[in-house]
């Protein structure tokens, strides 16, 4: 442990400390931007590290993948517009508590929860690390698809009002993530001869029209000339009740160990963490009625999930060499420009590199308390005092910047369009939209998996309950979709 002396002591230099400050306050503005995404950012942040310092490089991309996860949350709570694809949850209880006048204290509740969420991700990065790394290895294809099969069963169920709904949209987003070429195969899936269908649609092009366009149709139907007045807007500081920070502690503790668990596994990520988190304090709460309807916990339990992800997503990279998301695959490609290879040897051939690694991994989440809140609160929840007429065509402006810059095709725009009208009807037949989006992330994830699986077994389905997690994480799936079956039948005994 004596190397993480020699690490803090070379973070805390000029060079990563200036870099680490700076990365995190961009990191806040590319968050807070519908269309941008920290993946844009360090993908394009890397060509520019070739002639930097290690540390420096790292601690960049640490603030940019920090500051911008909690960034997200800034237009989930003030416009009910996701930031980025964690940050969905967020919308849930965030936009109900700027309804009722608590933008201010939501906004509060985020930045501390996210800065909780990445300060216990990086501790666990830092301590327990290697062992934990040594849980992914248990896991192979059969538990890879019951963990897809039970994140889309889990938040089909759990988000909205009607079950039946959120499973239906989760079967749509599953039926989107087939659309292109399949890995496994090479035939062209749902393409309808179309090439530019051929990589599939785009997850975040889909998502800017899912969560992005409603909302501002919604705001142009208003005819709003006039904007929010200050005194309206109501962001002055509104004081906790007694005892209520208190009580965020289970929920920052229960869903920082969600998030720590969904990030050593590969594959998952910071939105499903979030869900899963969401899910968790909603189900164990006393009032569940009030998830939904501007409860602060629901906002807690978002924000520390998905950013207790960030620095736990990084355990497979350094440790095995294997990413477990796009951003750790973008960090992998940062220690490999620099001649550093990934894997066991990492921690003994470059101690003091990985230390600072995971040393800024922590400083940047605590920088979040002190840059993240005064930003959030001073500049961006302004926006909100723009005139309706003003406001739609400056985000529109944004979506479509966005989503432009991610492929360069004019094809994506109208994917965006498309998506933007389908969710805007949608949310009027009061069908969820949380659910597509993770069946478009889950969805391939589940079908590769069963089908490696199967492959691996000669084709014997029981291959896919043998394994004890796998039959747990099966049985788990069941009780899922049971349960509000349950739920209703004792409603109706009751009545």
């Amino acid at each position: 442990m004596d190397f993480y002396i020699d690490a803090l002591a070379a973070v805390l230099t000029l060079g990563p400390l200036l870099a680490m400050i700076g990365a995190t306050i961009l990191g806040v503005f590319i968050g807070a931007l519908p269309g941008l995404n920290p993946v844009m950012a360090i993908a394009l942040l890397l060509p520019l590290t070739y002639s930097m310092d290690p540390l420096v490089a790292l601690g960049m991309v640490a603030g940019i993948y920090n500051g911008s996860m909690y960034g997200g949350a800034i237009p989930s709570i003030l416009l009910r517009i996701p930031g980025t694809p964690a940050s969905i949850a967020t919308t849930f209880d965030g936009f109900p508590m700027t309804e009722k006048g608590e933008a201010s204290k939501a906004l509060k509740v985020a930045c501390w929860s996210s800065a909780i969420g990445g300060i216990a991700s990086a501790i666990a990065l830092m301590t327990v690390g290697p062992l934990l790394a040594k849980v992914t290895l248990l896991f192979g294809p059969a538990e890879y698809f019951w963990i897809a099969v039970f994140g889309m069963a889990s938040v089909g169920v759990m988000v909205g009002s009607d079950p039946v709904k959120g499973v239906m949209s989760a079967t749509l987003g599953l039926l989107i993530g087939t659309m292109g070429i399949d890995s496994l195969s090479g035939q062209a899936r749902f393409t309808f001869g179309q090439t530019w269908l051929l990589g599939g649609l785009d997850l975040i092009v889909v998502l800017v029209g899912l969560y992005a366009l409603p909302p501002v149709l919604q705001l142009a139907e208003k005819s709003d000339f006039k904007g929010l007045s200050a005194a309206a807007l109501k962001l002055q500081a509104i004081p906790f009740k007694s005892g209520e920070i208190r009580s965020f502690i289970p929920t920052w503790i229960r869903s920082s160990g969600i998030g720590i668990a969904v990030g050593i596994l590969p594959g998952a990520g910071g939105n499903i963490a979030a869900f899963l988190s969401y899910n968790a304090a909603k189900n164990t709460a006393r009032d569940q009625d009030s998830f939904g309807k501007g409860n602060p916990k629901g906002v807690a339990a978002a924000e520390t999930g998905n950013n207790a992800d960030n620095a736990a997503s990084m355990i497979p990279v350094l440790a095995l060499g294997i990413p477990g998301n796009v951003v750790a695959a973008l960090v992998l490609s940062a220690l490999v420009i620099h001649g550093l290879q990934p894997g066991p040897q990492l921690f003994h051939q470059n101690p003091v590199l990985v230390g600072g690694f995971m040393m800024e991994m922590l400083l940047t989440s605590i920088l979040i308390i002190f840059l993240g809140g005064a930003l959030a609160t001073r500049v961006f929840a302004q926006f909100q005092r723009l005139p309706g007429v003003l406001l739609v065509p400056s985000i529109m402006i944004l979506m479509c910047v966005g989503v432009y810059v991610i492929n360069g095709r004019p094809i994506d725009l109208w994917v965006m369009f498309a998506a933007g009208v389908a969710g805007y009807f949608l949310e009027k037949v009061n069908v969820p939209l949380a659910p597509i989006i993770l069946g478009m992330i889950l969805g391939p994830m589940a079908e590769q998996s069963v089908r490696r699986a199967l492959l691996i077994s000669r084709g014997d389905p029981s291959e896919l309950l043998t394994r004890p997690i796998s039959a747990t994480l099966a049985i788990a799936t069941l009780l899922v979709l049971i349960w509000p079956i349950a739920k209703s039948i004792r409603k109706s005994r009751a009545a």
